[in-house]
C-alpha cells in the first residue's frame, strides 16, 4: 500500500498521528537520516526526541549510579521506605536512545506506580553485540536485589518491563534467571516488543514511516544485534522462539498499528498456553513508540496508566 493510500484512509489515532508526522517532520530536518554516521544519527535522534521527555510528574529525587561501568538512574517517587521497583530497558533496536529519551515515560510509571523505576543505559549495538545487552541487564537485576535495600527498594519486589528492543530484553533477562535457577523477577511489563525477526502479516500491513517503524528499519536493528545471522534462532535474541514455561507475570501493551503487532498477540498466546499470567491490551490506532506521546495522546495516557496499574496490583502495596 502506497503512502498515499496510507493517510487517505488513515487508521491511526488523532493525536498519535500528530506525534508520528512531528518526528518525521525532525528527522527530515537532517540531510538523508538514514545515511549518517551512526554517532551522528544517535545525537539527531536524541534531539528530535527531546521535546517528548518535557513535562510529567516530578520526582521526589533521581540518582544517577554507574554499576559495573553500566549507567542506572533510579526514579525515585516518594520518600516511602521500601519501595517496590522495576528495572526498565529502553527501546531503540538495541542501536539508539537511552536513559534521557524514555526519562518521561519511566517518570510515569514511577509516579502513577508507586515503584522507584531503574532506567539502564545499556550497550548499543552495533558495537556491542548479542549477548553483551543481555548480560548487563541480568547483571542489573542482580545489582538491584543485592544493593536495592541502601536506596529504599524492597529487593523482595523487583519487576522489569521495557518497550520493543527493551521488552526484548526483558523476556530474555527473565529466561536467563530461570534458567540458571535464580528466583524470578515479579512482573514482566511489555510494551510492543521485538520478540523475533520472522517477518509476519502486520509487517505488510503497517510498513512504512506513517506507521512509525518500518521493516527496513526493524531489519537493519535485528543485523546490528548479532554477530551472526543463526543468533536470530538463539531464544535469548529471540524470545518468541523461547519455551516460555515458569516465567513472571506479563502485561503487554500492544499497538495495534505497528509492523510487530502479530508478534506480540502471539507471544501472549504463547505466554497463556504455558501457564504464565498474562493481561493483553491492543490499543488501536496506536503505532510503535506511541507511549512517548502522553504529552498530547489520551490513548498513551491510558495505556501507561493501564500497565501502571496492574504493575501496582503486582508489585505494590
Amino acid at each position: 500500500m502506497s503512502d498515499a493510500a496510507h493517510i487517505d484512509a488513515d487508521d491511526v489515532d488523532p493525536d498519535i498521528r500528530r506525534f508520528v508526522d512531528a518526528l518525521n517532520h525532525g528527522y527530515g530536518q537532517f540531510s538523508d537520516f538514514a545515511s549518517l554516521p551512526l554517532p551522528e544519527r544517535r545525537a539527531a535522534a536524541e534531539a528530535v526526541r527531546g521535546p517528548w521527555r518535557e513535562g510529567g510528574p516530578a520526582m521526589h529525587r533521581t540518582i544517577n549510579l554507574s554499576v559495573d561501568v553500566v549507567g542506572l538512574r533510579l526514579y525515585v517517587p516518594s520518600d516511602a521506605a521500601a519501595l517496590p521497583a522495576m528495572l526498565y530497558v529502553h527501546g531503540g533496536g538495541w542501536t539508539m536512545f537511552s536513559v534521557e529519551t524514555h526519562d518521561r515515560l519511566m517518570r510515569e510509571y514511577a509516579a502513577r506506580a508507586g515503584v522507584i523505576v531503574a532506567g539502564i543505559d545499556y550497550s548499543l549495538s552495533p558495537e556491542a553485540k548479542f549477548p553483551h545487552a543481555l548480560n548487563e541487564v541480568v547483571a542489573a537485576i542482580a545489582w538491584l536485589r543485592a544493593e536495592g535495600e541502601a536506596y529504599g527498594i524492597d529487593t523482595a519486589r523487583i519487576a522489569i518491563g521495557g518497550d520493543s528492543a527493551g521488552a526484548n530484553l526483558s523476556v530474555a533477562a527473565s529466561l536467563k534467571l530461570r534458567d540458571q535457577g535464580l528466583p524470578p523477577l515479579a512482573a514482566m511489563l511489555l510494551n510492543y516488543g521485538a520478540f523475533d525477526s520472522r517477518p509476519t502479516e502486520s509487517y505488510a500491513r503497517y510498513d512504512g514511516p506513517n506507521y512509525m517503524l518500518t521493516v527496513e528499519e526493524m531489519d537493519r536493528f535485528w543485523d546490528n544485534y548479532v554477530d551472526d545471522p543463526g543468533h536470530l534462532a538463539d531464544p535469548f535474541a529471540a524470545p518468541l522462539r523461547a519455551e516460555l514455561h515458569d516465567l513472571p507475570p506479563a502485561f503487554l501493551a500492544i499497538a495495534e498499528c505497528d509492523i510487530l503487532a502479530d508478534g506480540n498477540r502471539l507471544i501472549a498466546a504463547r505466554f497463556e498456553a504455558a501457564g504464565v499470567p498474562v493481561e493483553a491490551h491492543v490499543y488501536p490506532g496506536a503505532t510503535h513508540s506511541f507511549l512517548e506521546a502522553v504529552s498530547i495522546s489520551p490513548l498513551a495516557d491510558r495505556a501507561i496508566e493501564d500497565g501502571a496499574q496492574w504493575l501496582r496490583a503486582r508489585i505494590g502495596r
